[in-house]
């Protein structure tokens, strides 16, 4: 059996603004957009294996959820099973999603997003990627994504470093 962590962040136009370097006594100015385009990340990570797997959708909802989750079954080895945890946002708790034999999703208690490691995922995709950044469109919001997700799971057991837990090993 094998416990993966999953979850989503949404990345555009008005992204984060984050820390910066700037010479001591001056106030750095960081540009942050107007314009509301965004893409979202969907990730899951698999610390005992080292494993990641990523989409960049244009929309979080049921259908999206349903196409990470046809990933993710598609990276458990055959014989082997996979308990997905996971935050209660409704797209997670349809009956829609419950179609996958070798998944099980396991819902965190309400509002503990502590409990969820792929919160630090998105926390250095942003410090690292994705924060005080303009973005033209749609597309270099993906492509932005794409590169910050390929950087971090290119890393040889930057997961496991991470995203590891000492109460979620079995």
């Amino acid at each position: 059996m094998d416990i993966w962590f999953q979850d989503e962040a949404r990345v555009g136009q008005r992204g984060t603004v984050t820390r910066t370097w700037a010479r001591k006594g001056t106030r750095p100015r960081v540009t942050r957009q107007q314009q509301f385009e965004y893409a979202y990340i969907f990730g899951a990570v698999c610390p005992s294996r080292d494993e990641a797997v990523g989409l960049v959708l244009p929309a979080a909802n049921t259908d999206a959820m349903l196409a990470h989750l046809k990933e993710i079954s598609a990276q458990v080895p055959p014989g082997r099973h996979a308990v997905l945890v996971l935050d209660r946002a409704a797209w997670h708790t349809t009956k829609r999603l419950k179609i996958f034999d070798n998944l099980t999703l396991l819902p965190l208690p309400v509002a503990s997003p502590e409990l969820n490691p792929t919160e630090q995922v998105w926390q250095v995709l942003r410090d690292n990627w994705l924060a005080n950044r303009c973005f033209e469109g749609y597309e270099a919001i993906v492509e932005a994504c794409c590169e910050a997700w390929n950087w971090f799971v290119n890393i040889p057991d930057h997961v496991k470093q991470l995203c590891s837990r000492s109460w979620a090993v079995i």
